[in-house]
C-alpha cells in the first residue's frame, strides 16, 4: 500500500539547513555517493508534496531540466508562485489531509514523498498522516537552524526499520510511525 513519507537528510543535532536557512553545508558531501539510494527511493514515488519555501529553492537553483519530470507536485501555499517549466504543479492552500488523498491518489499505488521542508512535514505529522520518516544523518552537528520535524503536541513513536551506511560517514535511518493514517 501506498505511503506517505518524509525523505530527508538532517545534520547530527537535527537540523535541515543551517542558521541562514541555506543548505550549503549539505553539498560538501556530494551526491554521487547517495545517488543509487535516492533514485532506488525515488523510483517508488508517484507525487510529492512540498512547501512553497522548498519550491522556490528549486526554483532558485535554475537546472537545465525540472528534476521531476511530469510526476504531480502539490505545492502549499497561500501565495502567487510561478510554474517550473516542464513541470506538474498544483498550487494549493486546502488542509493536509485534502491534499493527501490527492496525492495519494495521483501516486496510483506508488509512495507520496514529503519534500523538504520540516514544518511541512511536521503537518503532515500532526494529523497522523506521515507513516514513514527517511533520515540521511549527516556527519556534521550546526548548532542550530531549521529543525528536521518541529511538531507540536504528541511526540511521535518511531519503530525502527532500516539502517543504510554511506561512505561519507552519513547514516541512513528509516523509520515507520506509529500513529498514521487509520487505512495505512
Amino acid at each position: 500500500m501506498a505511503k506517505m513519507q518524509y525523505y530527508v537528510a538532517a545534520s547530527l543535532d537535527g537540523f535541515i539547513a543551517d542558521a541562514d536557512d541555506k543548505m550549503d553545508w549539505l553539498l560538501q558531501f556530494g551526491y554521487e555517493a547517495y545517488e543509487a539510494h535516492y533514485n532506488a527511493f525515488l523510483a517508488g514515488v508517484g507525487a510529492l508534496v512540498m512547501g512553497s519555501g522548498t519550491y522556490q529553492f528549486i526554483l532558485d537553483e535554475e537546472l537545465q531540466a525540472w528534476p521531476y519530470g511530469d510526476m504531480p507536485i502539490w505545492v502549499l501555499t497561500s501565495r502567487e508562485l510561478p510554474t517550473a517549466e516542464g513541470a506538474n504543479i498544483l498550487f494549493s492552500s486546502e488542509p493536509v489531509e485534502l491534499v493527501a488523498a490527492r496525492a495519494l491518489a495521483a501516486a496510483e499505488g506508488k509512495n507520496v514523498w514529503i519534500v523538504g521542508g520540516g514544518n511541512v512535514a511536521a503537518q503532515f505529522a500532526t494529523k497522523g498522516l506521515l507513516e514513514e520518516l527517511l533520515v540521511s544523518v549527516m556527519p556534521i552537528v550546526l548548532g542550530s537552524g531549521t529543525p528536521l520535524l518541529p511538531i507540536d503536541g504528541t511526540p511521535l513513536r518511531l519503530t525502527h526499520t532500516e539502517t543504510t551506511q554511506f561512505d561519507s560517514g552519513a547514516i541512513g535511518l528509516t523509520y515507520r510511525v506509529e500513529f498514521a493514517r487509520a487505512d495505512a
